[in-house]
């Protein structure tokens, strides 16, 4: 993650929280008073966000303490104590629901990730994300998705081409839309890949007698007929499976032999994980 990024989101989020000023601490705590507390998962999981968790309380206060027992990536069980944070009392309160609520949100996705990747293990095809992502939470939605074990497709509109349904449209047809792509990567000398989005057989041979991309998407296939699709475009170009596929039906799509099975739910269906922060003797 990029963290100059991710220090200005911080603090946007602090701003949001605080704003004018902390009432609730300020009304009853005294300044000085200095406390401990430790951050206890009330709930099993993959986690994420720790060092996040972190960095909310070092912008609000330099000063605080932090012991981390955890890392990104370790399952957690519950009752387990992953931090312990020590400083000043106003400042820990102040900073605990904007840490809680990176930590909570990453540790959902990262856990939604990790079960739906424990269930292709052993299988050929990789579990994607999408763009389906929180607006300007992409990054460490993302982020929190290869800590749970799946991969990254394109972060943005800018670092990979995708044809989709629309494009082919507005462009005139699906040779129209991969000519006129090609060429523009040619007269812009540009180096990315090309992944179009197909429907129905009549689209996926259209592409094929195109050719010029990379990946072919297969949208809202049945599971018969990936089986087919896969079988026709027989490793000449990757392919990836998309459209409503979830824990129950993802190992009956993999079986496919598809290279990529994105899951929008990943990051717009999520739980967020039960991780408290609580006062610590």
């Amino acid at each position: 993650m990029d963290i100059e990024i991710l220090k200005n989101h911080i603090q946007q989020s602090l701003k949001e929280d605080i704003q004018s000023g902390d009432y609730s601490s300020i009304s009853c705590i005294d300044n000085s008073a200095q406390r401990k507390v430790k951050l206890v998962a009330k709930q099993e999981g993959v986690l994420c966000g720790i060092d996040v968790f972190c960095m909310v309380f070092e912008q609000v206060d330099s000063s605080v303490n932090i012991e981390k027992y955890f890392k990104d990536g370790d399952k957690i069980h519950y009752g387990d104590i992953l931090l312990r944070i020590s400083g000043n009392a106003r400042n820990l309160l102040s900073a605990e629901r904007t840490a809680l609520n990176y930590i909570q949100l990453m540790s959902g996705i990262a856990t939604t990730t990790n079960e739906y990747v424990s269930l292709l293990k052993g299988m050929h095809t990789k579990l994607l994300d999408t763009r389906k992502t929180t607006p300007t939470l992409r990054m460490i939605e993302k982020y929190s998705v290869k800590i749970g074990g799946g991969e990254n497709h394109r972060f943005g509109l800018f670092d990979m081409i995708m044809l989709k349904d629309n494009h082919i449209d507005f462009a005139g047809g699906i040779q129209q839309a991969i000519t006129k792509t090609n060429q523009f990567l040619k007269d812009n000398n540009l180096h990315l890949k090309i992944e179009i989005e197909v429907r129905d057989f009549e689209e996926l041979n259209q592409v094929l007698a195109t050719g010029g991309v990379d990946r072919i998407m297969l949208d809202n296939f049945s599971v018969e007929d990936l089986k087919k699709a896969v079988e026709i475009i027989n490793h000449r170009y990757e392919t990836e499976a998309s459209g409503g596929i979830n824990k129950n039906t993802l190992v009956e799509y993999a079986s496919s032999g598809v290279d990529y099975i994105s899951v929008g739910a990943l990051t717009h269906h999520i739980s967020a994980l039960d991780i408290s922060l609580l006062a610590d003797e």
